[in-house]
């Protein structure tokens, strides 16, 4: 053993990328395959499009990233910092699909009732829980002390081929 400090883990803003992508993959897909194992529209409402559902990722994604990144300020971060950005998320998403009702012009009680299927239903779940598990991956990755892989030969202290 060195006296070499141990080295730190991913900086903030690369894990906050890396979670942010994850937690995208995971709602996409975990949204994909409850609607179909469970035959259901993500947003059963008709007569919006498919605006709403985008633009309420886009929001949920950006409190989701906004929140982590606030989180693994601390030294070191907490595993509870996933419970807020769970929440962003799930709000975003809400916020999001109201948005994106009312910027396609459908009627705004449509794009209400849409917020309010995805909130009651399973739907906000999935993301809630796409979100925790990014955000504990997220704060994995700036908590664990790891150096870059190294060959056998780079070893300074080893004199032995």
């Amino acid at each position: 053993m060195t006296d070499a400090p141990r080295p730190a883990g991913v900086t903030p803003p690369v894990a906050v990328v890396f979670a942010t992508v994850t937690f995208v993959a995971l709602g996409i897909g975990g949204l994909g395959v409850a609607s179909l194992v469970l035959d259901r529209d993500v947003i059963p409402v008709t007569g919006l499009g498919p605006i709403p559902g985008v633009i309420g990722l886009v929001v949920a994604t950006a409190l989701f990233a906004g929140i982590l990144l606030w989180g693994l300020r601390a030294q070191p971060p907490g595993y509870l910092t996933a419970v807020p950005c769970a929440l962003g998320a799930y709000v975003g998403e809400l916020a999001g699909i109201v948005a994106g009702g009312l910027f396609s012009g459908a009627d705004p009680a449509r794009a209400v009732a849409a917020a309010g299927t995805v909130a009651l239903g399973w739907p906000g779940g999935v993301l809630a829980a796409a979100a925790m598990l990014a955000a504990v991956f997220g704060v994995f990755l700036v908590r664990a002390r790891t150096e870059r892989p190294r060959w056998t030969w780079e070893d300074e202290d080893d004199d032995t081929p």
